[in-house]
């Protein structure tokens, strides 16, 4: 399958979620070595997950089925540029490359607005929508520490 066709598979899974009323119009497949290995579609609403967008649940899929936790050599197919959550966890997973059908514009134009968490990003935290409160930093260093000098960690 070419790039358009894979695109075509990710664009089918947004709208057979959205028509079986799973989620939004969202939709992304991981590829590896031309073959699917992850499938996703938003199940936000049908799972009360705020965290199962397409492209997470696809990650998920796909390290699952590839028994790893990074996506190296894989590509992601999603029917939308990805939100701030999605661009982390695509991040953490490390895929070669994302193609994208819609914009983030044009996911604001049917009520995905995901702007104002960029915008959010930029303010102190202390004066976020949701604030952010440092509690317990010296108890908390010491896991950080810990693991620091963990000889058989796995690292990620």
């Amino acid at each position: 399958m070419d790039n358009k066709e894979l695109m075509r598979k990710a664009i089918e899974l947004s709208i057979k979620g959205m028509l079986a009323n799973e989620g939004g119009p969202f939709g992304a497949i991981v590829v590896k070595d031309g073959k699917i290995v992850g499938k996703g579609n938003n199940k936000v609403s049908s799972t009360n997950d705020p965290t199962a967008h397409a492209e997470v649940v696809a990650i998920r899929d796909a390290c699952k089925n590839l028994n790893t936790f990074q996506l190296d050599d894989c590509d992601i197919y999603t029917s939308c540029e990805p939100c701030p959550m999605c661009l982390g966890a695509i991040y953490w997973a490390r895929p070669r490359k994302v193609f994208y059908a819609c914009t983030k514009k044009d996911a604001a134009a049917i009520g995905f607005d995901d702007d104002f968490i960029y915008k959010e990003l930029e303010i102190p935290m202390k004066d976020r929508k949701i604030p952010f409160v440092q509690l317990l930093q010296n108890e908390g260093i010491k896991a950080f520490q810990m693991w620091e000098s963990k000889e058989d960690k796995t690292e990620y």
